[in-house]
């Protein structure tokens, strides 16, 4: 069911998103790899699909996914701790320059030398680094405040360089957490040049901790969000309302994107749905999941319509504002 574009999901995207989708997108979170980079367990989606995902795989089932469209994006690898770092952010990068205005980003852990960072992003054209919660020392890592996995000395090379960097928060209530957004203040005031992304709308799996959280977090100007994977509105609406259109990025998370399912918020959690969990036939309906990057797509699109957006502003997001972010071309 994974992989897959089915029938279900071409009639939801005719019926409600053809004409939502500009024609240009660019992609701010997505994911490239070889399985053959992971030496121990395979994360279960990626040994579902293809043994070699890159440029060529992910335009193809994009492309299938959102007709006519052209797609360019901001890559980075398939973050594990088995994951081989050096050989997927090698594999990412050749793969990024294969599209003219993409970029790549490069897959961090917590321990590397700092001046390697510096001269690897030099080197290889990196427009900013890609920390993760599993590369932390502080267990669980769910439970691991920022610094653990992104620490103060990669944020200077950041601002030095003036690099992007994707920070997918964790924490039980993730932007609505003190010490998430402490971390993030106290990072984006002292580092003005290294522009922060949130990732999954400030991990908005449960918007009410994006609703709660964000304001505490006004007024950063180095402070962007992805809409990546996330599928309640919630937590589009108040990046919307706080920090206004030009401050949220599309993302597909891709290929989480291309997972059947979906994430809904539960009491002060969250719970991941798969089509396994989903598929079924009950007293009112046939229930037929379709693909999460899909089911993004229309609670964006109702966010859009609850706030009114305009079409420029709904081009912005899904294209203009992260070529102006990066610094690319129009394509």
């Amino acid at each position: 069911m994974n992989w897959r574009v089915l029938d279900e999901d071409r009639e939801l995207f005719a019926r409600e998103l053809e004409t939502f989708i500009p024609p240009r997108l660019f992609d701010a979170h997505a994911h490239l790899y070889e399985v053959r980079h992971f030496s121990g367990h395979i994360p279960p989606l990626c040994a579902e699909g293809p043994e070699r995902v890159g440029m060529e795989i992910y335009q193809a089932l994009m492309t299938e996914m959102f007709p006519q469209r052209r797609i360019e994006g901001l890559f980075f690898g398939f973050p594990n701790a088995s994951l081989d770092l050096m050989a997927a952010n090698d594999f990412v990068v050749r793969e990024a320059r294969r599209r003219p205005h993409s970029r790549a980003q490069m897959l961090i852990r917590p321990d590397m030398d700092p001046e390697l960072i510096r001269e690897t992003v030099r080197r290889e054209g990196f427009v900013g680094l890609k920390c993760y919660h599993v590369y932390a020392a502080e267990r669980p890592t769910f439970e691991a405040t920022i610094p653990s996995y992104l620490p103060e000395e990669h944020v200077r090379i950041a601002h030095e360089e003036r690099l992007t960097i994707t920070l997918h928060i964790v924490r039980s209530r993730a932007l609505a957490d003190p010490a998430n957004q402490e971390a993030i203040r106290q990072y984006a005031k002292r580092y003005p040049d290294a522009r922060f992304i949130l990732a999954h709308a400030g991990r908005g799996f449960n918007p009410h901790h994006t609703v709660m959280g964000i304001e505490a977090l006004r007024g950063l100007g180095n402070l962007w969000f992805d809409t990546s994977a996330v599928t309640e509105c919630g937590a589009f609406e108040a990046i919307l309302r706080i920090f206004g259109v030009d401050r949220l990025l599309y993302g597909s998370d891709f290929p989480v994107s291309h997972m059947r399912g979906r994430c809904v918020a539960v009491g002060d959690s969250f719970l991941w749905l798969s089509a396994h969990d989903l598929s079924r036939r009950t007293e009112y309906a046939d229930i037929r999941p379709v693909l999460v990057g899909i089911e993004s797509l229309r609670v964006l699109k109702l966010a859009a319509l609850n706030l009114r957006l305009s079409d420029s502003q709904i081009e912005a997001l899904f294209f203009g504002n992260a070529v102006e972010l990066l610094g690319v071309g129009g394509g």
